[in-house]
């Protein structure tokens, strides 16, 4: 019996993968976000079938995933509390998303067919928020998205993620309650990288 055992464990363990530290955080933090902000999705999309009419509350459209995977990413069509983001959320538990990731690209995204792009792109996840999103909405200087997504993709991790996601909370509500937003630096790429750092491996 202890033999069937051990068997039957070494099998799991050859072909059925452990979720990653990441994966694990999609699946908790995400399955609650999604349970605490489904009234709030469910009211927005009642308030567009009504405003708007029945057809014109979700978006659909194509994007590219882990392996380059192309899945349908449902969007609920407001921008009003951040509820087309929160909307995204059960793709996070499906697992086609990623809390913290790139921006998920359409298919054929000529910023996929970039030299180097490729195949970081398909190793991780795209995700509801990342390094890009979060640079472009506090006004840190960075002018190019692509280089903070590259850099995500070589060291994201939970720690990174936890980070990013602080800062994407802490950036919504400030501009929630402010509602304003710093200027943007005008400073180079260059600035932020170290000498010999090249977005091309």
């Amino acid at each position: 019996m202890a033999g069937l055992t051990d068997r039957a464990e070494g099998f799991a363990a050859r072909f059925i993968p452990r979720p990653s530290a990441e994966r694990v955080l999609d699946l908790t933090l995400g399955t609650a976000l999604l349970l605490a902000t489904a009234p709030a999705v469910a009211a927005g999309a009642l308030a567009l079938a009504v405003r708007r009419g029945p057809g014109n509350v979700w978006e659909r459209d194509a994007r590219t995933g882990l392996g380059g995977r192309v899945f349908t990413l449902r969007t609920l069509r407001t921008r009003r509390l951040r509820l087309d983001l929160l909307s995204r959320l059960p793709h996070v538990v499906r697992g086609e998303l990623s809390l913290v990731g790139p921006a998920p690209l359409p298919p054929g995204d000529a910023r996929a067919a970039c030299p180097g792009a490729r195949q970081w792109r398909q190793e991780v996840r795209p995700g509801l928020t990342g390094p890009a999103q979060v640079r472009a909405r506090s006004g840190m200087p960075w002018d190019d998205p692509a280089l903070l997504d590259q850099h995500y993709a070589e060291h994201h991790g939970v720690v990174l993620d936890l980070a990013i996601l602080a800062e994407a909370v802490r950036e919504s509500l400030r501009t929630a309650f402010h509602g304003a937003r710093p200027t943007k630096a005008h400073l180079s790429d260059t600035d932020h990288r170290s000498p010999g750092y090249s977005g091309v491996e």
